[in-house]
């Protein structure tokens, strides 16, 4: 929806800082641009996608009518109506459509304490001038990033990182301590960026200061539990099409980035239920020699065949991702190894032909435990006396490249487990111990470990790749599967409770009663490119991707750990699944280029 920034400096080159912020964001709101200073040394700047209530009345900065409090936010607010209906009850009317007017009416009313009843995803920066308090934070899911810098009373807040860094470094200095947490898990740790000095706030977070910059309070904000209720089928997809039917809410077209999978399947299906009206859908498609391997499109075309004048291919081969690369790249706030960066951000770049807002099924299998490591985590449970007994003669067979990187990530400890087997090589011990600040340990093991998932890979890199890629392209992502009330559901299960519909069981049950079980039925298969084919056939592909690697080994192979170094050094010894880690590294190789 937008690009904020928050400055809170009392220099003169302040105006000038914050300006620089607003434009680095400029992509993120096409519509409109807004800039104020708020009060002595807090300046506040708006990029604007404007989704509802096109008029300028919700341009921002947003004003309430005695000039007391204003608001600058990023997102979008599911249940605005109902707060707005609570708001009027208590007589403070708001009479424009739109959850922004009733976002600043319910944070002027009810301030850090209305957090927690926001239903949506979010990255605000709220100040009340009269009760002298600046109020910043981040929805419980983390869709919208907000990342910061503070030296003593200033503060700098903004959407994009390298917004911040403009305003804080001035010129790029690279975070060389998040090289490893890159090469084991894709991304920077969840409080840190690749700028030195910027931080990111954590998904839940609130950050209070008063108008001095002082800090009054860090803490996170409550999820409003109600009591527990045992899991029901149709109480799942009741819930799952209300959210569907808020996360349609725009005034302006949205189209769903239908992969041909259960998760973009099942909402694609209960939006026609829902509005009973065609939408515009977007799936990647490859040559036709992978199409076998990597058939979405097959799947797709199935689920649209009634209105297949709004499904549109987004063709990808090498030459496509060359010729588009240096954009991509230039567009990219921050790195993450994944290869549906490049592949949703294409996605998104031919989708803002058409719509606003991008719908997907991001979340679902956080939620629902539909990753391979969600199975082979319960795998190592039950049998884990029988593992560990017999792990030294399994790690002598020969075994397939899945099996193997099973075998070698299992540890005593389950939670170390689980972390082998989501990172794309064993974790060193100082990785183990820096990574499990983010691990819960309540002693419910695969509950801890889907926590794990959803505060460390989701939030870091399913919710980055999607804000980023979409958001380059001025179009809003949504992702109905983390809706408030289904995830605070699904998280309050036992564990006894939970175990039992993980692999997305409920995802695929409602697909059958809808008659899609040829979706149902279909074997997972990651969001991706074709790499290991690419890799292995095109020549000329292979060498551009290796010869950048290496050139980035000789520049910063001295902060790199000695795995990455050796793999960064000899790209062309890779084997199995190690030509994820090529590629992962191709990556942060092109974005250091252009930002060091």
């Amino acid at each position: 929806m937008c690009g904020i920034s928050l400055l809170i400096n009392n220099s003169s080159e302040a105006r000038s800082s914050i300006e620089s912020m607003m434009n680095a964001n400029q992509h993120r709101g096409p519509d409109a641009s807004g800039l104020d200073r708020v009060t002595d040394g807090i300046w506040l700047a708006v990029n604007r996608l404007k989704i509802l209530d096109l008029s300028s009345s919700s341009n921002q900065p947003l004003w309430n009518e005695d000039k007391s409090c204003v608001l600058a936010w990023n997102g979008a607010i599911y249940n605005y109506k109902e707060l707005r209906a609570e708001l009027n009850r208590h007589k403070s009317t708001v009479e424009i459509d739109s959850d922004s007017a009733v976002l600043l009416a319910w944070m002027s009313t009810y301030g850090k304490n209305g957090i927690q009843d926001l239903k949506g995803m979010f990255a605000i920066t709220f100040i009340d001038l009269q009760k002298q308090k600046i109020i910043v934070t981040r929805d419980i899911s983390g869709e919208k990033p907000l990342y910061y810098a503070n030296q003593g009373h200033e503060w700098i807040f903004s959407s994009e990182a390298r917004a911040v860094n403009i305003a804080y470094n001035q010129t790029s200095s690279i975070n060389t301590s998040q090289f490893s947490n890159y090469f084991y898990h894709r991304h920077s740790e969840p409080d840190e960026s690749f700028f030195q000095g910027v931080k990111q706030l954590v998904a839940g977070q609130v950050i209070t200061l008063d108008l001095e910059g002082n800090l009054i309070e860090s803490s996170y904000f409550s999820k409003n539990i109600a009591s527990p209720k045992p899991f029901s089928q149709a109480e799942f997809e009741l819930t799952l099409k209300k959210s569907v039917h808020q996360n349609f809410q725009s005034d302006r077209p949205v189209g769903i980035l239908l992969s041909g999978g259960a998760d973009s399947a099942l909402l694609h299906k209960l939006y026609l239920e829902e509005f009973q009206e065609p939408v515009h859908t977007f799936t990647a498609v490859f040559d036709s020699k992978y199409q076998r391997k990597y058939n979405d499109s097959k799947f797709a075309k199935r689920l649209v065949s009634n209105d297949p004048q709004l499904h549109h291919e987004v063709y990808v081969d090498q030459k496509v991702i060359m010729n588009t690369w240096n954009e991509y790249i230039a567009s990219l706030d921050q790195p993450i190894g994944d290869s549906a960066s490049i592949l949703t951000w294409l996605i998104a770049k031919e989708a803002k032909k058409h719509v606003s807002v991008l719908i997907s099924g991001a979340g679902a299998d956080e939620v629902l435990g539909g990753y391979q490591r969600h199975a082979a985590l319960l795998n190592y449970l039950k049998y884990k006396k029988l593992l560990i007994f017999f792990l030294p003669l399994l790690k002598r067979l020969p075994l397939s490249s899945n099996i193997s990187k099973f075998v070698n990530g299992i540890h005593p400890d389950p939670r170390i487990s689980f972390m082998n087997f989501a990172a794309l090589s064993n974790l060193p011990k100082s990785n183990v111990t820096q990574a499990q600040r983010w691990y819960p340990d309540t002693g419910n093991f695969y509950k801890d470990a889907l926590a794990f998932d959803r505060n460390y890979y989701l939030t870091n890199d399913v919710l980055k790749v999607h804000d980023n890629a979409c958001m380059a392209h001025g179009v809003e992502g949504r992702s109905p599967y983390l809706y408030k009330d289904l995830v605070n559901w699904i998280t309050q299960l036992s564990e006894g409770e939970l175990i039992p519909i993980t692999g997305k069981k409920p995802i695929k049950s409602a697909l059958k009663s809808k008659g899609l079980k040829m979706i149902a039925q279909r074997k997972k298969f990651g969001f991706g490119l074709p790499l290991q084919e690419w890799i292995g056939e095109d020549d000329a592909f292979r060498i551009w991707i290796y010869d950048e690697v290496k050139m980035m080994a000789d520049r910063w192979g001295s902060y790199f750990p000695e795995e990455m170094y050796q793999l960064c050094t000899q790209p062309e010894q890779v084997e199995g699944r190690q030509f994820l880690l090529v590629w992962n590294m191709f990556i942060l190789a092109s974005w250091l280029k252009i930002k060091s």
